[in-house]
């Protein structure tokens, strides 16, 4: 990935532009990555795949994950038990 100081960003700004059209680009700050500017196709891409986990509440929860899920809790706390 191409990367850039803010500094950059300032004076070059159409260069990077064109280049974040083709490719992400990283922008810099007292050199630690700050940001990155990428086109709108490839932002839609990432945001398509978008995290797809719901919030549930346990009263509505299938009875057979409601088990899975104090199994799991159960395990843990015998886990925690033995160190």
């Amino acid at each position: 990935m191409a990367q850039y100081s803010t500094s950059d960003l300032s004076r070059k700004s159409g260069d990077i532009i064109a280049e974040a059209l083709r490719r992400p680009v990283t922008i810099t700050q007292r050199n630690k990555p700050r940001l990155v500017l990428l086109s709108i196709e490839d932002y839609r891409k990432l945001t398509a795949r978008g995290d797809t986990r719901k919030a549930g509440r346990l009263e509505t929860m299938p009875d057979a994950l409601f088990e899975d899920v104090k199994k799991a809790v159960s395990s843990y706390e015998q886990e925690g038990d033995e160190t």
